[in-house]
């Protein structure tokens, strides 16, 4: 345990200080269970130093990463008030290590959720509104070659969300084909179905589900979820104005300026 104490901690050091004190051997020997026992040490770090956990992400969604890491599930991260906010639109990109973004739908959770396999209809009666996102990641991996066991233990590296001030039943969605798009200084970048997020973003739900209810938990009302992008991470490494436009969902806009 106290090899897990000493792992988180050194991630949690490395989130702040943008700097890696730790052993690459200790991570990589990690099993998929320590690593998330490292993530929960390192959530508890960050309530202690006054942070509030928002809800979760969903990452390694897509086929061809979870091939990439040898996974045969994705992974869940937490997310974090201050650093979600809304309608937030500048952001200093330099403070970022490799700062990237994803498109994300934004779901906010209505009533508990818990049990196994539960169907579409269940699912989207929990869901009190969605919204359009952007995540922000720190496209930076201190053990190299990137590993699953990092991944889980930065919670996807994952470290913001921005979300757009639409808020749209989750009745009048496909959850298959709504295309999300993303524009930088309103240039089309790329684009992709929802249907991208394994088979569907309620697939991606359902599986976070599943695996609450397998560790005895439950997601809460007022939890946000994004449940992945259908796209693959958008680097930003110069002053930008970012767009994420989903159908039927809505658009957010954010600037990306170095201060």
């Amino acid at each position: 345990m106290k090899i897990i104490e000493s792992i988180a901690n050194d991630f949690y050091h490395s989130f702040y200080e943008k700097e890696w004190n730790g052993e690459e051997t200790l991570v990589r020997n990690l099993s998929i269970k320590e690593a998330y026992k490292v993530q929960d040490l390192v959530t508890k770090r960050r309530i202690e130093s006054g942070e509030t956990v928002a809800g979760f992400k969903i990452g390694c969604t897509s086929s061809s990463i979870r091939r990439q890491f040898g996974l045969s599930e994705p992974i869940n991260g937490k997310l974090f008030y201050p650093h979600t906010t809304e309608n937030q639109v500048n952001i200093d990109w330099s403070n970022y290590i490799n700062c990237a973004i994803e498109p994300e739908m934004v779901f906010r959770i209505g009533k508990n959720l818990e049990g196994k396999n539960l169907s579409d209809k269940d699912l989207i009666s929990a869901i009190d509104y969605i919204s359009p996102g952007i995540e922000i990641h720190e496209f930076n991996f201190w053990i190299k070659p990137p590993t699953i066991q990092e991944l889980i233990c930065t919670g996807g590296i994952h470290t913001g969300l921005i979300i757009g001030s639409q808020r749209v039943s989750p009745e009048g969605l496909q959850f298959k084909d709504e295309k999300f798009a993303v524009y930088k200084n309103n240039s089309f970048i790329m684009s992709a179905p929802a249907s991208e997020i394994m088979g569907g973003p309620l697939h991606s739900l359902r599986w976070l589900v599943n695996f609450l209810t397998d560790k005895g938990l439950s997601l809460e009302k007022g939890n946000l979820v994004i449940p992945g992008s259908p796209v693959e991470l958008v680097n930003i490494d110069q002053d930008t104005e970012l767009k994420v436009v989903i159908d039927n969902v809505g658009s957010v806009t954010a600037n990306f300026k170095k201060k």
